[in-house]
């Protein structure tokens, strides 16, 4: 095939109301093709499994590649909504995605970074420090997450928990998930010093700040570190629209930030902190709000049509919040922001 061939078997795709335009090579998923061009489409996993990349044909053809259907289910595909990370353009694609972000995305890289601090907060979850490279510059948003590069070519993806003005180190707040790959290594022979490589930035959750809505963020358990990042990047640039933070946990013990959230709503009065366990015991002596998170939200919020949500945590409860937001509070489905992993198995494992 010639260079003339190969040119005229790509594929164009516009993504509306933005008016973005951009070419898909032959047998190239919409996606990658977006990303490596500079398209900010909103994803997660890039496999099938999260559905954050989800959003409507207007018009034109796709086939689409293995998928879950919890993801894109047939009637949502037959209704022609589709999964730009694993649809494969068979014509020129019209797309509509209101979440397409700013052009001059964030370059993705590969590099070494050093363990430079470890600190177990609670018995499952370990806050990890990492010193990034000083003759380098790794710019991202707050709420997006990198991928560890393991030796065998797996690869592990986690949240930054700090804000991009933090400097030159980065935090990552890990589960201990037993068995796995990574975090048995973590919560085992790991130590102070190590290199890891990791690669980045990916995702399409952050902080909208074009936007005047109140906002309204979730989190159950370690989903909490994308929300420390944001919030650190409210308090640096002086953004305060009111936010009212739910995060829910089994335990009190899962709450493990609990002293920094408290302060740091004691000195900033747009933000209002709410702690929610499911599950305490006698011994926990626990006196603040119990239940599943979400429904907490839907207590004191019978109306959101005027919020922002941000939402990140363990599937189940950010799927059960999408659904009872939108379909018990109004809230718009356009103003419900996901943490890109949130349904995908790797995110939690290993």
């Amino acid at each position: 095939m010639t260079a003339t061939d190969s040119q005229a078997s790509q594929y164009s795709v516009t993504v509306e109301p933005s008016g973005r335009t951009f070419s898909v090579d032959p047998g190239e998923a919409i996606l990658p093709a977006g990303i490596r061009q500079g398209i900010g489409l909103p994803y997660g996993c890039k496999d099938g499994a999260c559905g954050s990349c989800k959003c409507k044909r207007l018009s034109g053809t796709v086939v689409h590649g293995t998928h879950q259907a919890k993801a894109l289910s047939p009637e949502e595909e037959a209704a022609g909504f589709v999964l730009t990370c694993c649809a494969v353009p068979q014509s020129d694609v019209v797309l509509e995605s209101r979440q397409v972000t700013e052009a001059g995305a964030f370059p993705i890289k590969k590099l070494p970074t050093r363990v430079s601090s470890m600190n177990k907060v609670s018995d499952d979850v370990m806050i990890v420090k990492l010193q990034l490279p000083a003759n380098d510059t790794f710019q991202y948003h707050a709420g997006q997450y990198v991928e560890f590069l393991l030796r065998d070519g797996a690869r592990r993806s986690y949240s930054m928990a700090n804000a991009p003005s933090e400097g030159a180190q980065m935090e990552l707040h890990i589960r201990h998930m037993p068995g796995g790959k990574f975090t048995d290594h973590v919560f085992g022979p790991m130590k102070e010093k190590e290199i890891l490589r990791i690669e980045g930035p990916f995702g399409s959750f952050f902080l909208r700040e074009d936007s005047e809505k109140r906002i309204v963020m979730l989190a159950s358990g370690t989903g909490f570190a994308p929300i420390k990042a944001l919030l650190e990047n409210m308090v640096a640039k002086g953004i305060t629209r009111p936010t009212t933070l739910y995060w829910g946990g089994r335990r009190p013990a899962d709450l493990y930030m609990q002293d920094w959230i408290v302060e740091l709503a004691k000195g900033h009065a747009w933000l209002t902190y709410v702690p929610v366990v499911s599950d305490a015991l006698p011994e926990d002596g626990w006196s603040g709000r119990t239940g599943f998170v979400h429904r907490a939200v839907l207590q004191d919020f019978a109306d959101l049509s005027g919020y922002e949500v941000y939402a990140c945590g363990a599937p189940i409860v950010v799927e059960s919040a999408q659904t009872d937001f939108v379909a018990l509070a109004q809230l718009p489905g356009d103003a419900f922001f996901a943490d890109a992993f949130t349904s995908a198995a790797d995110k939690v494992s290993a």
